[in-house]
Order: C-alpha cells, then sequence, then structure tokens
C-alpha cells in the first residue's frame, strides 16, 4: 500500500496528463434500430449479464451454509462492490456511448474506479489478511470516487487533469499482481487472477487500436472489442469464485474487525 500511497503523491505533483481532444471520437459511428454508435452501445450488454450474474451467486452464497468459497462470508463484501460496478459500468459505458462527452463518461468512469478498488481490497482480503483489506475496503473506493470526481472538476476548470484516474486504474493492477506474485492465496485457483488481468490487459490494448482494428474487416471496431475482453475478464472473475476452496483454515480470529467468524471452514 505504500507504492500505492507514493503514486497518489507522484500523480499530485507531476503536471497534469490532460484527455485527448479526440477522445470522444471513435471510429465506429454506425447506427441500427435508432441507437447511435450501436456496437459500442450493445456490447456493453455483456457486462450487465456477468454484474446480474455474479451478483445472483454471491447471494446464493449467502444462504448456502456449506459454500467453501469464502472462509467467512463477510469476505463476499469486495466481491459484491465488483460485481455491482460491473453491472453499473453496463448502464454508464452504454449512456456514454450513446452520447459520447465528459458529462456522461463520468459515469462510465465512475464504476470502473469503483470495481478496481474493491478487487485491490479482495486481493488483500485473500492474499495479506481479511481484516486488512475489510479496512481498507471504504478507503480505497472513496480514493477511487475522488480520482474520477477530481477528473470531472479539471475538465469542468478547463485543464483536464488524468493523472489521479490514471493511478486509480494502473496502479491498482500493478498492485494486484504484485500480490499474486509475492503472496500466495489461501484458497485454490489463485493464479486465475492473472488470467483476469491479463484479459484486461488485452481489453486496453485492443482500446488503443480502436481504428486499426475496425479498418481489418470494419466489421468490429478495438473499442467494442475491449467491452467483450473486459466482460469476459469479470466471467473469469466469477469463474474463479465458483471453482475455488479453502486451502488453509483461518488462523487469526477477526472479531475486531466486526467480522463474523463462526461460517470459517
Amino acid at each position: 500500500m505504500a507504492l500505492f500511497g507514493i503514486t497518489l503523491v507522484l500523480a499530485a505533483i507531476l503536471p497534469p496528463i490532460p484527455q485527448p481532444h479526440a477522445y470522444h471520437q471513435f471510429v465506429d459511428q454506425r447506427a441500427f434500430w435508432s441507437i447511435p454508435n450501436f456496437f459500442n452501445v450493445i456490447s456493453n450488454l455483456i457486462f450487465l449479464w456477468v454484474g446480474i450474474v455474479g451478483l445472483v451467486f454471491l447471494k446464493r452464497l449467502r444462504m448456502n451454509t456449506v459454500q467453501k468459497t469464502f472462509a467467512v462470508i463477510e469476505e463476499r463484501r469486495p466481491y459484491l462492490i465488483v460485481f455491482m460496478s460491473v453491472l453499473m459500468v453496463s448502464m454508464g459505458s452504454a449512456y456514454y456511448h450513446w452520447m459520447p462527452e465528459n458529462s456522461t463518461l463520468f459515469w462510465d468512469r465512475l464504476p470502473i474506479a469503483i470495481g478496481m478498488m474493491a478487487l485491490l481490497a479482495a486481493t488483500i482480503v485473500e492474499r495479506i489478511g481479511i481484516k486488512q483489506g475489510l479496512r481498507a475496503l471504504p478507503l480505497l473506493i472513496m480514493i477511487g470516487i475522488a480520482s474520477v470526481i477530481h477528473w470531472y472538476w479539471s475538465e469542468r476548470q478547463g485543464e483536464g487533469n488524468l493523472n489521479f484516474y490514471i493511478v486509480v486504474q494502473f496502479s491498482s493492477i500493478v498492485l494486484i499482481v504484485l500480490l499474486a506474485a509475492l503472496f500466495p492465496s489461501r484458497y485454490s485457483r489463485g493464479a486465475d487472477i492473472c488470467g483476469v488481468i491479463a484479459l484486461y490487459g488485452l481489453a486496453k490494448f485492443a482500446e488503443v487500436l480502436d481504428e486499426p482494428i475496425y479498418q481489418l474487416g470494419q466489421i468490429i471496431s478495438g473499442h467494442t472489442l475491449k467491452h467483450l475482453l473486459a466482460g469476459l475478464a469479470v466471467y473469469g472473475l466469477l469463474r474463479m469464485l465458483r471453482k475455488r476452496v479453502l486451502l488453509e483454515k483461518v488462523e487469526d480470529p477477526i472479531d475486531h474487525a466486526g467480522v463474523n467468524t463462526s461460517q470459517s471452514k
């Protein structure tokens, strides 16, 4: 977490990184059935689907007294926020691509920042400690929210600054990878998080290649492909949760964190 703090300090002192003027000009602007930017809008259905499926899965775990996904059921909290954020991304991103501008982009970026921070907290829970991860969760979420608000405020002032939003998105990914490399998970399928991050990395790469990918045959744009790959990454996260089991018992009761350990396996 010290590394995360250092990157936040750097974001504050380094020259601001502005948003490119052509950011909202996506290559695939085809409209169908009165829906502008049809494929960039409709591809958000994958987030709607995986968000709902993830939330239903977590709800069923709450009622399952023999579930093996979490040592204590309160470990669901970060993942509840992750899948709720994915559900909100489906709506925020569709809204943005229907009418691309900064005011709608705010509702796309906000749940993304929250979801990334929640996933970082979940990784801390599983590799450092339940108490530490759950205590970090609200602080990380507030940092994520603040980064998007700061970006939007700076745009309204005429001096766009993406520094904090970039830190939140990319530093969280780096920290998740580092935690996965340095600390073993208490659960099986721990390496699956690397596949999730790799898919998300491919999604960001496709986003950068929006036009070149579209020009391969004018079938799908890089940005639409980004949505599909990012949705698959979240599905990979859900698949990890479905298949994993606890490898070791919780040794340190966490009652002081307000967590009930009666469901420890």
